[in-house]
């Protein structure tokens, strides 16, 4: 089932879209280059995480992955507990929280939508959930009670020029606020905002109308490619701006997610150029895979095994 993070958010009523470290025993992923943990996005076990948080938890950690980002919840917050306590779970596992996705603003559900099945075949059941518009404040101050030094946008509105500007806005409000709390902000995208509005990138105006220093990237590289996008010339048209990737495969025809290794992106011209990127940290992510456990083993030992130098 090729199941991702757009069709899940549209089925929360919050969601319309338009179009989608390494160990040190890995090595580097670059000869004479510092190695990065393998970090985990954890929407890869969203509709299982949330009936066995430490259980899960603890068979990623068995796999190797050492730095954590967490997504959306159907206990809501974090995983049902508070920063403090998720942060405590995590680090006795052995790995590091270092990033937490939140909502921007709300979509406009689209006629007819339905809840789709989660990876457990049964339909989601989603609570509200809380996004910067509305909840600016108090997102921040959660995640910089848990300590986490980043704070993602999951997604925004694109839809139209006016949604665009509003999201901007948002962003760059968000950005001061993360600043303050000591937090880098970032933004993630998905392949609609590499589709033109009226003549206008929506990315393209993300990344110009925002503050570079208040709003980071985190480059979902899949997206990118399925946007039509070289990340690596993305590296170079605005380096620095990209500090956190994710890091999922797609088949030959970008419609299929697929683990790490296992479809058609170049991964290594693209973590060649990573330093241009500024990239810090990267989570493996696959939305929605029928073996969540096998298919972020798959990726962890081909980055392990084949990104290293």
């Amino acid at each position: 089932m090729n199941y991702n993070r757009r069709k899940f958010l549209q089925s929360t009523g919050t969601l319309v879209l338009g179009g989608l470290a390494l160990s040190g025993k890995a090595g580097s992923l670059l000869s004479g280059m510092a190695p990065h943990p393998v970090g985990l996005q954890l929407f890869t076990f969203f509709g299982i995480i949330d009936d066995d948080v430490k259980g899960t938890l603890t068979k990623i950690a068995a796999v190797g992955y050492k730095e954590m980002e967490s997504a959306f919840s159907k206990k809501g917050g974090y995983y049902g507990m508070k920063p403090k306590d998720f942060k405590a779970m995590v680090n006795d596992l052995g790995m590091k929280w270092k990033s937490h996705h939140v909502l921007g603003a709300p979509f406009k559900m689209p006629p007819g939508a339905k809840m789709p099945n989660g990876p457990d075949g049964k339909p989601m059941v989603i609570p509200p959930m809380k996004n910067l518009r509305d909840n600016m404040q108090e997102l921040v101050d959660d995640a910089a009670e848990g300590g986490i030094q980043y704070l993602v946008c999951a997604n925004a509105p694109t839809g139209t020029i006016e949604e665009i500007k509003s999201s901007i806005d948002i962003l760059n409000k968000t950005g001061v606020a993360c600043k303050k709390a000591g937090i880098q902000f970032c933004y993630h995208n998905h392949d609609m905002e590499f589709k033109a509005v009226d003549g206008q990138v929506p990315y393209h105006m993300l990344l110009t109308e925002t503050d570079a220093k208040n709003v980071k990237m985190e480059l979902d590289l899949a997206w990118a490619v399925k946007g039509g996008q070289d990340p690596v010339q993305l590296f170079k048209d605005h380096p620095g701006r990209f500090p956190l990737w994710h890091v999922k495969d797609l088949d030959a025809t970008h419609t299929t997610i697929l683990p790490v290794g296992s479809g058609t992106i170049d991964f290594k011209r693209i973590f060649a150029n990573k330093a241009e990127s500024g990239m810090q940290h990267f989570f493996v992510e696959h939305d929605g895979p029928k073996d969540a456990l096998a298919s972020i083993k798959s990726s962890y030992e081909y980055i392990s095994g084949t990104l290293k130098a």
